[in-house]
């Protein structure tokens, strides 16, 4: 968390803790269900490594149900094995990143998909990184693609 403090990006972040509460926030279920506080994500950035459904797992469910293509989803991994990193593209991820991330890292992720990323104009002071909210758009849909990121993590990135 500290590097996006770092990067000056200023998306809003939400965590969660493991591959089964990720689908949920998707989906839009349980504690999840209200999107005015819990906002479809712009970035997901998916830890392969998750508990009770991993990664893996969360990236197949992904693929399986339309409505998720405008997300940017950016893999976490602790391997570098050139099979996972086709299997990860192959599963619909857009980058690969090797945990722990470097600020350098997110800045050049931010580079690459600028249009996934809020930066302030002037450099962010400390704050509380809260959800921002969405407002429907006719037809009571949500917004197709709002600035904010679910961090999906076992550990510290």
């Amino acid at each position: 968390m500290d590097v996006f403090k770092r990067s000056g990006v200023s998306n809003p972040v939400l965590v969660v803790r493991d591959g089964e509460e990720a689908i949920a926030y998707l989906n839009g279920e349980f504690r999840y269900a209200d999107r005015d506080r819990f906002p479809m994500p712009g970035i997901l950035m998916l830890d392969l490594t998750l508990p009770k459904v991993n990664g893996w797992q969360v990236l197949q469910w992904l693929k399986g149900h339309p409505g998720f293509e405008h997300i940017l989803v950016v893999v976490l991994t602790g391997s570098l094995r050139v099979d996972d990193l086709h299997s990860a593209y192959r599963l619909g991820a857009n980058s690969y990143l090797a945990k722990p991330f470097t600020l350098a890292d997110l800045l050049n992720l931010q580079s690459a998909y600028p249009k996934y990323f809020d930066r302030p104009a002037e450099p962010a002071a400390p704050s509380v990184i809260r959800p921002r909210k969405t407002r429907p758009r006719k037809g009571g849909s949500p917004r197709s693609a709002p600035k904010s990121h679910i961090i999906t993590q076992r550990e510290q990135v």
